[in-house]
């Protein structure tokens, strides 16, 4: 049970795909111009990994070594493509907002980095931890890096006015608003980090 939990937070803060790996940031760049945009991509994500991750465990032994990473990415497409439909019929508006990001979650860096890195080689309890832990801290860093962009750049926060007629900064909701709000937001992940560190090794 120990290890269950250290492999579902080590995703959530340890590893963060997005402030401590930073890999898989293609779509944290460009759909976080909203909270709301944040949490989708963030849960499509979290799906995804989950479901092929337990795949992927399943099949381990199955699958032959010379074709793994061919498998691994029929499962995830198959994953991704049931995520794109559920959007595209429920979440018409949502699924507009995203384009061509959902689709692009099968060549999304986290999902094949657990699929081979992890769940290939682990029992099945482990790999959906690992997932989950992976998926959910994904979901909370761009949702993160989504509300600092849409409160600056907007002045809402999941469409609700919350700055008044404070000056908004166009700019965050730019491009290079993007990769300002995450360099901050890393330098400041990593700042805590080091002195979480370093006060474990003064105890």
């Amino acid at each position: 049970m120990t290890q269950l939990i250290k492999d579902f937070t080590n995703g959530l803060w340890n590893e963060n795909p997005i402030f401590r790996a930073v890999i898989g940031i293609c779509s944290a760049l460009a759909v976080t111009t909203a909270g709301q945009n944040g949490i989708a991509m963030g849960l499509a994500l979290t799906f995804v990994l989950t479901c092929s991750s337990i795949l992927v465990s399943l099949l381990r032994s199955i699958i032959p070594p010379k074709v793994r990473i061919p498998c691994y990415i029929i499962v995830i497409a198959t994953f991704t493509t049931m995520v794109d439909l559920f959007m595209k019929a429920y979440f018409p508006p949502l699924y507009q907002v995203m384009g061509i990001f959902i689709p692009l979650i099968v060549v999304n860096c986290i999902v094949l980095w657990r699929a081979e890195g992890f769940a290939s080689k682990a029992s099945l309890a482990r790999s959906i931890a690992d997932a989950l832990g992976m998926g959910l801290g994904y979901a909370w860093a761009i949702t993160l890096i989504s509300i600092v962009r849409e409160v600056l750049g907007s002045g809402t926060l999941f469409g609700i006015n919350v700055m008044g007629q404070a000056t908004h900064w166009v700019i965050m909701l730019l491009p290079p608003g993007a990769f300002l709000v995450m360099g901050i937001l890393v330098g400041i992940m990593n700042m805590i980090a080091r002195k979480s560190v370093k006060n474990t090794h003064c105890h």
